[in-house]
Order: structure tokens, then sequence, then C-alpha cells
């Protein structure tokens, strides 16, 4: 994949993501339609999963919906 310098600077974290999920193997980044730079992974370091990382870590009360009713009137609605 290429992509110029602006586009590169704009969606940096984008194309970030790509190398480190394994989407793309190398981009280049050009200047006037020359490349002039490769972004490539560094040592294949996997991207760890943030979704479900405190599993099992936090205990919510059993009690946590009780007011639901009551907030949700407050702000005009009903759940």
């Amino acid at each position: 994949m290429q992509v110029n310098i602006l586009e590169a600077k704009t969606n940096l974290s984008s194309l970030v993501r790509l190398i480190e999920t394994g989407k793309e193997s190398m981009i280049v980044i050009a200047r006037y339609g020359k490349p002039v730079v490769k972004l490539v992974a560094y040592n294949d370091v996997p991207v760890s999963k943030r979704i479900g990382i405190a599993k099992g870590k936090l205990k919510s009360p059993d009690d946590l919906d009780k007011y639901n009713d009551e907030i949700a009137a407050m702000f005009g609605g009903a759940l």
C-alpha cells in the first residue's frame, strides 16, 4: 500500500493499526508520487486485545440498576 505524506499525517494511527493487525505488511509513504519511507512492524510485536482486559477483575454491586427508572425520569425519558 502506498500513501502520500498528507494522507500519512492525517491517518497515522489508522496506518499503524493496519500494520499492527497484519492487514498490511508494509506501507510506503511517498512525496510527489515517489516512495521515500517504508512503514513496517517492529519485531512483529503483537497488538494486545484491549476489550475484556479487566474481565473478572471488577465486581459491580447487585443493585447497580436499582435507580435506573428514577434517573431516566429526571432526564425526561424512561428505560
